[in-house]
């Protein structure tokens, strides 16, 4: 009898666990939650990608009668701000030979934000999810998903009049994907130990003291190399923000010359938006003298200024003009960012190389040289390596007319940033010990 009771209680259990599951409701698998948080980020930014893309077409701001070809124009879009070329076929009459046709290149940098941030919501949400071993399945099913999107929108959106590469419509936006989804598991998890099981502490203990300096004055120095670059992108943002401010008459004359109506105004508004991030690309290779161009044959910098026919845009209307007094000193404002670097560099205190100049050369002043020197080249050079990315991202082409060359000089400015950054970061590094205090010599 007692036999018997004990078996229908271990029945009872399995059933008991069963109706849990079933009122509570089964756990998705990892890899179906990717799929599902990557899809809802596809939709959320195709939505805001087409909505005004409709309102515009309502309003009748568009030659094209088919919905359709509105929605498939959002699609390109989609592609286009994940860095996939869009070649235009034909968007003039037929027979005309000023048809436009060409490749549009142009990344507008603004609305590339937008599928990143979404991928880094959703890196987040699968992080939250998932225990540090399984975290690969929802981050790879998210992958998959994304490219699978990406080959659906290529073969929906291509039409008539633009159309896309297949393969590079589903390997493209992978890139975003993964750096979104791989920043944001790494922000919910707070460490990369919890995010793939790797004790990064216990590893470095490890190795032997030598590599242990060596690694650290190479990571320092990409920081402040990174740092630099970044404090010079900054003050290129607020140059702009100041041009645009001071040339606003200019701009609104423009504006109020196109009569767009409040949609198209809109719309407009959202266009100019986009790019600017790329505007300030713009502004900081013509600050480090590298220059950029607007159209074939233009080139605007501290050193030189050759403007040709622009397009009817507002914001271009606050292009430089003509000769400015003392422009050449804006020359110097990279050197200045560089200067953040080189002081953020004496503060972490990680110049070993420092100590082992200091080791083989019986003079101070020569090892601090020597140091500084090497600092300053290898600073310049990760700044130039990050000006290089910079300027690609926000270069390319409009197909429109002159407007095939649009964007930074890059190898000019990769080399002038690296050069005046490096200066500044060897200005910088010398100069902060007269504003750092010794607590020990206080006390």
């Amino acid at each position: 009898m007692m036999a018997t009771l004990k078996m229908m209680s271990r029945e009872k259990k399995p059933m008991k666990a069963v109706m849990l599951r079933l009122r509570n409701g089964w756990p998705m698998p990892l890899a179906l939650q990717g799929v599902f948080e990557i899809l809802q980020s596809v939709v959320f930014c195709l939505a805001l990608i087409t909505l005004p893309l409709v309102a515009v077409y309502f309003s009748g701001g568009f030659l094209e009668d088919s919905f359709e070809a509105i929605l498939q124009f959002g699609g390109l879009i989609w592609l286009l701000i994940h860095g996939v070329p869009v070649e235009i076929l034909n968007l003039g009459p037929e027979g005309d030979p000023s048809s436009v046709t060409g490749w549009v290149t142009l990344i507008p940098l603004g609305l590339s934000l937008l599928p990143f941030l979404f991928c880094l919501r959703a890196g987040r949400r699968i992080a939250r999810a998932s225990y540090t071993d399984q975290l690969w399945q929802g981050l790879l099913g998210a992958f998959v998903a994304y490219g699978a999107i990406g080959t659906g929108i290529g073969f929906l959106a291509n039409n008539a009049h633009a159309r896309v590469n297949i393969i590079a419509a589903t390997f493209i936006p992978l890139i975003i994907a993964l750096v979104g989804l791989i920043i944001g598991a790494r922000r919910e998890a707070g460490s990369w130990a919890r995010l793939f099981g790797v004790d990064t502490a216990a590893y470095i203990q490890r190795i032997s003291p030598h590599r242990r300096w060596a690694g650290s004055y190479v990571w320092h120095v990409i920081v402040a190399g990174f740092l630099g670059y970044v404090a010079a992108v900054g003050i290129s943002g607020l140059l702009l923000a100041i041009n645009l401010g001071v040339h606003w008459t200019d701009v609104a004359n423009v504006s109020q010359e196109l009569r767009p109506g409040p949609i198209g105004s809109a719309a407009l508004t959202t266009v100019q938006l986009s790019f600017i991030p790329n505007a300030v690309f713009w502004v900081l290779s013509w600050i480090s003298g590298g220059g950029f161009s607007i159209g074939t044959g233009s080139t605007l910098s501290t050193l030189e200024t050759t403007v040709g026919p622009l397009p009817s845009i507002p914001m271009l209307a606050s292009l430089p003009s003509g000769e400015m007094a003392h422009q050449w000193l804006f020359l110097l404002i990279p050197v200045a960012a560089g200067i953040v670097a080189g002081w953020y560099f004496l503060r972490v205190g990680e110049n070993h190389l420092e100590d082992w100049f200091a080791r083989r050369i019986p003079f101070n002043a020569l090892s601090l040289a020597a140091s500084t020197a090497s600092l300053a080249v290898f600073t310049g050079i990760v700044c130039g390596l990050l000006s290089l990315i910079g300027s690609w991202l926000s270069s390319g082409s409009l197909a429109i007319g002159r407007l095939v060359e649009i964007g930074p000089n890059m190898w000019a400015t990769a080399g002038a940033l690296a050069l005046q950054i490096g200066v500044g970061t060897a200005i910088g590094y010398l100069i902060a010990p007269l504003f750092e205090t010794d607590p020990v010599l206080e006390g």
